[in-house]
């Protein structure tokens, strides 16, 4: 091995990096992006978790005539960073809104609660306890067991606060998901992640190679319009997102054993729009690309945003606030809303229609820019 002709092919190596700008430029871009979307993904707690709170508790007269309230000053020692509290009167209402998903739950304060954590503290042989009961989604462990530490730790700051150890207990009652693991809240996830990616990857490849080879060029050359192939991609590639998303299923099923609640077909259903979606932004960030080398530079862009941005297995909830609106920006982020809620709670076409409708303005909005960008470098 000669030592000169090894520095010879360095600096030929580094001569072609350096006159591809693309590449040098992606060398340092990428690595500063994905070090700040893993940063801010995992920086924050879980917060602004929507919960209503409905205190029936008649509070309880002391001997000195006094009249005390043990619900209000636990809920005083809320944490309101992390629960944003909405008050209701009506207990059923207060459900409903949990059903519809407009919170994550409610926490309910009975009408005899401060008497009978007191007179439980008086008299341990007092029948009847305190009890906080939590009725809520415990489909999103992450929130469930957000706002159960909230709960428990206002509890415990009111019991330090007061001097006293009443007798209190904290009940989960779920309203959807109960008995649920993160696997559970994970795989619906995964299923939506996973088409994302390969057909967004291999679209994009798939293009740039044919454009690379000339053979894009042939086709355009038929009396094939653009719109026709951008179409011939969607049917393919969302053929391929269903068949994936039906062995993941059965894997996730047999094998994993998750929680299914509702109908799959819906949750097939988001998956195939999303991979019509993201077969049409492979073709449009193909656009940016002159050789598959060039396509691969995308991937960081492509996948981390959607990795952790999407809620995939990191609540949206735990996102830093000024962040969570680009999760809104990315497809997955509603396929994801979507199976959870089906496999998850038993959503029906009813409740997750504004999900689907999201996934199919982002796939017509593609296909007319993936569309454009044909007859662009057609000109």
């Amino acid at each position: 091995m000669k030592f000169y002709r090894v520095m010879a092919v360095s600096r030929r190596v580094f001569r072609d990096v350096a006159n591809d700008k693309r590449s040098l430029a992606m060398l340092f871009i990428a690595p500063i992006f994905a070090m700040c979307i893993f940063g801010l993904a995992f920086s924050g707690d879980v917060e602004d978790v929507n919960v209503i709170i409905v205190n029936q508790d008649q509070g309880f007269t002391l001997p000195m005539g006094n009249t005390t309230y043990m619900s209000e000053k636990i809920i005083s020692n809320l944490d309101t960073s992390v629960l944003k509290i909405q008050n209701i009167s009506n207990i059923d209402e207060a459900r409903q809104k949990v059903i519809d998903g407009q919170a994550s739950a409610v926490i309910i304060f009975p009408e005899n609660f401060t008497e009978n954590a007191i007179l439980k503290t008086e008299n341990s042989s007092y029948p009847d306890s305190a009890e906080i009961i939590i009725q809520g989604d415990d489909s999103i462990t992450n929130i469930k067991n957000a706002i159960l530490k909230t709960v428990n730790d206002a509890v415990s700051d009111t019991m330090v606060e007061e001097g006293v150890n009443p007798a209190l207990k904290v009940t989960s009652d779920p309203i959807y998901g109960k008995d649920a693991e993160f696997i559970d809240f994970f795989v619906p996830g995964i299923l939506a992640f996973v088409v994302y990616l390969l057909t967004t990857i291999l679209t994009l490849i798939t293009f740039v190679s044919e454009r690379s080879n000339g053979t894009l060029e042939r086709v355009l050359a038929t009396p094939v319009t653009e719109g026709e192939v951008v179409t011939g991609y969607a049917i393919t590639f969302g053929t391929l997102g269903i068949m994936q998303v039906a062995l993941l299923l059965i894997i996730a099923i047999l094998i994993f054993n998750i929680m299914v609640v509702g109908n799959v077909l819906l949750a097939f259903l988001a998956v195939a729009i999303l991979a019509v979606t993201c077969q049409a932004l492979g073709i449009l960030l193909s656009s940016l690309a002159k050789r598959p080398e060039q396509a691969i530079q995308f991937f960081p862009f492509v996948v981390l945003p959607a990795f952790l941005l999407s809620g995939i297995f990191w609540p949206i909830q735990a996102i830093p606030e000024w962040l969570r609106p680009l999760s809104y920006l990315i497809p997955p982020t509603y396929a994801v809303n979507a199976c959870r809620a089906v496999m998850l709670k038993g959503w029906g076409l009813d409740k997750i229609w504004p999900d689907l409708l999201a996934l199919v303005i982002f796939a017509v909005l593609f296909m007319v820019l993936a569309t454009y960008s044909l007859r662009r470098g057609k000109q």
